[in-house]
């Protein structure tokens, strides 16, 4: 970047610290995933929570667009390919995957599982988006990953127990959540300044779609539909919150601030799920377990205070 006046600094940071915000409030947002997912698993299957909550939200989305603004579904051949396709299949591996490893390794396990991405997106950002790869960001990537580690060793793992899946389920889909999300990052890093925020969640969302019910289908895992009011409030929650808020905000985050910021911030998750999950569902923490959260918390903190020095750039 070229030198500026002394006001430059100051002019260029709110944008940052904004984006850094949205990220956070996206990642408490995606915090009540887990709860939420934990008490439906009692009313309905696993593979079809996913897929209804995206469901919901796409169908919320394309009546906006029919009712409020009909270019949202005006995209290029492009758009459809890149994000209709290539984000629906990362959409579509994400909420099959996070729900086996929600079921499989607790709330905390997989929120830990889930949160090595903010490495996978550093590294790869560096290499598609050619965002600088500091030291600095390393370093809060590797800290924030120690912390949600520590968060899985430290706790009892009751939500994994009451859905009756082994762990060897949770850490397949563990880590195929993490590397789904790290490839939703990068590709919202790329897509969202192209085609909107709006635009660019309504095409995963749709393709996400499309692929579930054809893999589900095929797999012998139709997705099943919620069999009680209480499974569809339960659904609802889960499409107001993860799908549609928390995509929101993460994408007004993005085009603020580079992948690799935002996907720290976000990990604000576990601290969230975990919480929530200590409260709701009985699951304890060691002292192993709380030192994570505490890594967690202090990564993203020194995160937004690098923001707000304008040090990123």
């Amino acid at each position: 970047m070229t030198a500026a006046g002394p006001s430059a600094p100051t002019s260029s940071r709110a944008p940052r610290l904004a984006g850094y915000l949205c990220a956070l409030a996206a990642g408490a947002t995606w915090g009540t995933t887990g709860p939420l997912s934990t008490g439906l698993y009692r009313l309905m299957p696993a593979t079809s929570i996913g897929f209804w909550r995206v469901l919901l939200g796409t169908v919320c989305l394309a009546l906006w667009g029919l009712l409020f603004r009909r270019a949202l579904f005006r995209v290029d051949p492009r758009g459809w390919l890149l994000v209709g396709a290539g984000g629906g299949f990362l959409v579509a591996l994400f909420e099959v995957a996070y729900q086996f490893a929600i079921a499989g390794a607790g709330v905390a396990g997989a929120a830990a599982l889930l949160y090595t991405a903010p490495v996978i997106v550093a590294l790869l950002a560096r290499v598609l988006l050619k965002e600088a790869l500091t030291v600095a960001r390393v370093l809060l990537a590797l800290l924030v990953m120690a912390g949600v580690a520590l968060t899985v060793t430290g706790g009892s793992n009751a939500g994994a127990e009451a859905a009756r899946l082994g762990i060897g389920a949770g850490l397949a889909g563990g880590l195929l959540s993490a590397l789904s999300y790290a490839g939703t990052t990068l590709l919202a890093r790329f897509a969202v300044p192209r085609y909107g925020a709006v635009r660019v969640l309504f095409l995963e969302a749709l393709g996400g779609i499309v692929i579930m019910g054809i893999v589900l289908t095929l797999a012998g895992h139709p997705p099943a539909p919620p069999p009680s009011a209480a499974a569809w409030r339960g659904v609802a929650g889960l499409t107001a919150g993860a799908v549609l808020a928390a995509n929101f905000l993460f994408f007004a985050a993005v085009q603020r601030i580079e992948a690799a910021p935002a996907a720290v911030a976000a990990t604000i998750e576990p601290v969230v799920g975990t919480l929530l999950a200590l409260l709701l569902f009985n699951q304890r923490l060691s002292g192993l377990g709380w030192l994570g959260l505490a890594l967690v918390v202090g990564g993203v903190a020194a995160g937004y205070l690098q923001e707000a020095k304008g040090e990123d750039h």
